[in-house]
């Protein structure tokens, strides 16, 4: 097994050799990214509409285009993406079927052409640009399993294609694909009677020739910063290494498929992996009030214990090949329980289009809505709360280069909640999940031992922005009344940064006035029991009534004492910015 270090020193050897900039983004850099999946002809139409008509059903060319998503990214960035992976961007078979068209870009005809339907060579460097003058990076998706035919596997006409136009070139006769079998996994046919899918023989070294050069001229013209690679499981191991060395960037895989023992050797011959395993736990946990936490709890601790790197696998909890959360449940409390765990979970999160709209479309091509439809609409429930969860993630790793890197493991499962922590002592989160649903009731204790906070600690739960105090051992003791995450963190880790002002990038609402009442609490009675006191944080992070907002905290005996004591309690976090009055 190769060193964790092999492969971003190979990428950078490759870019060298090979003439293309080394300023591509290292498998190290992408760690720290979120990347927003645009499926090109849903997202952004060049004329801007919102109303334009896509049948999800019929499976056909809406419009979507590379201009279009130019036009739109404050919408991403807005969400906190710093990244965009765009659909696989050749020329495809064109012509409708029963299975569709090929409006997903996953049927290839000719790789040294763009998808005409798309844009032009220049809109696919504008959109590049566009991105890289923001700071975001560009993500391609690419093909190297198959080619595309309308038609049944015994009617190829192989000279179609460009430049694969020999049929010794693909594996023939066509077969079917046995699962259990990797052979026929890497050898068989995808598709279908209607749209088959010539399966390349990737092994032949003519084959990879090509398709080595052919990414390294792509990802330079085009100016890519990462690869998505599709089908990844479907071709043989051998060829990857070279791949993506030839491309000089990042390049994440595609390995659909459930068990660590089958995916984690995927990362052996490329840098990142999709993360298939946690997605069926995550969905199968939080799907319903009957899901498995134990399972979910125990695959985590599976899984970070067999992958070599599991910060540089990409979580998802939709794509445009699995069916929407939504369509499972109706119930959105359940939804932001799994959402949040995947924002917040080891790796690179990902945001497929539409997940933050609340999109419910159930198998393909019912996932695969125009986004325009939803107005973009940056003031939605679930744009705000994963705008404000990738915010977190972000300062967090801002303020500690370590915490991408911790590896988060449970700290607490029973049949309905879990408890996670990520990050050294002092930058740590620590989250708790439940699949109870909505406007139930949960309650969690977690020790010291279990989140790493220090006695009479003033933490903040960011779901609901709401202050709790450790007890003098460093418990924390808190419960949820609507069934939604908690997410705790040290509080002045998050001071000032627009998480808890009602609108991340957005100006912070009126600071209220502090009370003007100002009572002498008596030598036996603790000042917290004043309903005038209280806090105000720097640019009003939270600006609470103790007895209002605090009153989760009122028994802590680390308050009980004095004023003074809640004074010495918070000082360090207000950093002498605070206004206190009682």
């Amino acid at each position: 097994m190769k060193s964790p270090m092999a492969w971003p020193l190979l990428t950078a050897a490759a870019a060298l050799f090979h003439g293309l900039s080394v300023s591509a983004l290292s498998a190290a850099e992408w760690r720290s990214q979120t990347i927003y999946q645009v499926m090109t002809d849903r997202f952004a139409r060049t004329d801007g509409s919102t109303t334009a008509p896509c049948s999800t059903a019929e499976a056909t060319y809406c419009g979507g285009t590379w201009k279009g998503i130019a036009q739109k990214l404050d919408y991403i960035q807005g969400l906190g993406a710093t990244a965009v992976w765009i659909s696989p961007f050749v020329k495809n078979v064109m012509g409708n079927s029963r299975d569709g068209d090929s409006y997903h870009g996953y049927w290839a005809l000719d790789i040294w052409e763009l998808n005409p339907l798309f844009g032009t060579a220049e809109d696919l460097v504008a959109l590049s640009d566009a991105l890289h003058a923001r700071g975001m990076y560009l993500m391609a998706d690419v093909v190297t399993n198959h080619m595309a035919w309308h038609g049944s596997r015994d009617s190829v006409d192989y000279s179609i294609y460009r430049p694969f136009s020999n049929a010794s070139l693909y594996h023939r006769p066509p077969c079917v694909i046995d699962y259990a079998i990797q052979e026929t996994v890497e050898k068989c046919w995808q598709g279908s009677n209607d749209v088959a899918l010539p399966d390349l023989r990737t092994e032949d070294p003519r084959v990879r020739q090509v398709f080595n050069a052919w990414i390294k001229r792509v990802v330079c013209k085009y100016k890519f910063d990462g690869l998505r690679l599709d089908s990844a499981k479907h071709v043989e191991k051998e060829f990857w290494p070279p791949f993506e060395a030839s491309a000089g960037v990042f390049a994440m895989g595609e390995v659909l498929h459930g068990d660590p023992v089958y995916v984690v050797p995927y990362q052996d011959v490329m840098s990142g992996l999709l993360n298939y395993p946690v997605y069926y736990w995550v969905t199968q946990a939080f799907q319903s009030t009957q899901g498995s936490i134990w399972n979910l709890s125990n695959g985590i601790k599976q899984l970070v214990e067999a992958a070599r790197d599991l910060t540089l696998y990409g979580g998802f909890l939709e794509n445009h090949d699995q069916p929407r959360f939504l369509s499972h449940t109706g119930d959105r409390t359940l939804l932001k329980n799994a959402l949040t765990f995947t924002l917040l979970m080891d790796g690179i999160p990902i945001i497929y289009q539409g997940l933050e709209q609340g999109f419910h479309g159930a198998d393909v091509p019912h996932n695969r809505e125009a986004l325009w439809l939803s107005g973009y609409d940056t003031q939605s429930e679930l744009y705000r709360w994963v705008s404000k969860f990738v915010a977190l993630r972000s300062k967090m790793a801002a303020l500690d280069g370590g915490y991408l890197y911790y590896k988060s493991l449970p700290v607490f499962t029973d049949p309905h909640v879990i408890a996670m922590r990520k990050g050294f002592d002092g930058n740590q989160v620590v989250s708790v999940y439940s699949n109870v649903g909505s406007n139930r009731t949960f309650s969690v204790q977690l020790s010291r031992d279990q989140t790493g906070f220090q006695p009479c600690k003033l933490i903040l739960e960011v779901v609901k922005c709401r202050p709790y105090v450790t007890d003098g051992s460093g418990t924390l003791k808190a419960e949820s009344g609507s069934g939604e995450p908690l997410v705790f963190v040290p509080a002045e880790r998050v001071m000032g940064t627009g998480i808890c002002t009602g609108g991340i990038g957005k100006p912070p609402p009126p600071r209220p006035p502090l009370s003007s009442a100002r009572r002498k609490p008596s030598p036996t009675t603790s000042a917290v029991q004043y309903s005038t006191t209280r806090l105000a944080f720097e640019s009003t992070d939270f600006n609470v009534d103790f007895i209002g907002r605090f009153n989760n905290i009122t028994s802590s005996p680390c308050l009980k004492a004095s004023a003074a004591t809640v004074r010495v309690n918070v000082s360090t976090v207000l950093k002498n910015k605070q206004g206190m009055a009682y």
